[in-house]
């Protein structure tokens, strides 16, 4: 199946030879599809081992998947920054979550989200449907944080 698309698409590329940024795309799109396949598939392997297994049959089934999947230092590499980068982005986007409700709640309210207070601390004063928004926005964040920093145990 591969070997038949690669085979149509060297064809194409003889009849109609492509300019050199359009070659550079071609080349960067299929590494890249070449990358993104490979380096899951062989980690998602190891995390199927069952856990009930004796200490016997789950050393059977791990010297298969090696033999099947072989592991390097630059796959584990790859893997782990892209956990890195993944975890460091949900903490970057809580923050940021975090300080714009903050800045929601501290700001004055538009008009229009004053006239609809839910309830009243005195006749000027209350909270409003724009402070439960904000109160949401910043639990998110937390969550979002609190999600990120606290290390998963392994499944």
């Amino acid at each position: 199946m591969i070997y038949n698309k690669v085979n149509e698409l060297t064809e194409l590329l003889r009849k109609h030879p492509p300019d050199k940024e359009l070659a550079h795309h071609i080349h960067k799109r299929i590494d890249e599809a070449i990358e993104t396949s490979s380096i899951p598939k062989t980690i998602d392997a190891y995390r199927e081992l069952d856990k009930e297994q004796n200490r016997m049959e789950l050393l059977d089934d791990l010297e298969l998947l090696l033999s099947q999947h072989p592991l390097d230092s630059e796959t584990a590499k790859t893997y782990l920054y892209r956990e890195r980068m993944n975890k460091t982005l949900v903490i970057c986007i809580g923050i940021i979550m975090i300080t714009l409700g903050m800045g929601m709640i501290i700001m004055p309210a538009p008009p229009y989200f004053e006239m609809f207070t839910i309830f009243y601390f005195n006749k000027n004063d209350g909270i409003t449907i724009m402070d439960v928004i904000s109160l949401l926005i910043v639990f998110t964040g937390v969550y979002l944080f609190i999600s990120a920093v606290i290390k998963k145990p392994a499944s």
